[in-house]
């Protein structure tokens, strides 16, 4: 399936009623951790790693793949899966809904290579050795918790 597999108006009924099941990726890669900087919400403005919805009849795992390949153009190993956690943001990416609900999966995984070309979400990707600012709470959760990556800063 591709970007708009769910039409506009079914979205945003989604966005308004229902959390979304997605997967966050810390990705390893030459180094240090894969971080985008984020365009459009929630989250805009912050640096955040790659991640997305989970589709119907798609694993988390199959999902962790999709995403590295659509938005790193990686193809990545799992190293370590974090569990879920609850984020509920104040805005979303649809106007008028009150906020976005997600239960995000988080991953570690390595990738062995990237081309590390930004998608519509994000103005820039880049590879960091420590926490780059501004830096989502959301993502600091993740990195406190992973227990496969160095000692992250």
């Amino acid at each position: 399936m591709t970007e708009g597999w769910i039409p506009e108006d079914e979205w945003r009924t989604i966005v308004e009623h229902a959390p979304i099941v997605s997967v966050d990726l810390l990705v390893r890669f030459n180094g240090g951790l894969i971080f985008g900087k984020r365009e459009n919400e929630p989250a805009a403005g912050y640096w955040f790693i790659p991640g997305g919805r989970v589709q119907k009849r798609e694993t988390r795992e199959e999902a962790v793949h999709r995403i590295a390949g659509e938005e790193l153009g990686a193809d990545v190993r799992i190293i370590e899966s974090l569990g879920a956690y609850e984020h509920i943001y104040d805005t979303a990416d649809v106007d008028g809904v009150g906020g976005k609900h997600y239960l995000a999966n988080g991953f570690v995984v390595e990738a062995e290579s990237s081309n590390l070309v930004p998608d519509d979400q994000h103005s820039d990707l880049k590879i960091f050795s420590e926490s780059p600012e501004p830096l989502h709470e959301y993502v600091r959760q993740y990195l406190q918790d992973a227990s496969t990556l160095p000692e992250w800063p």
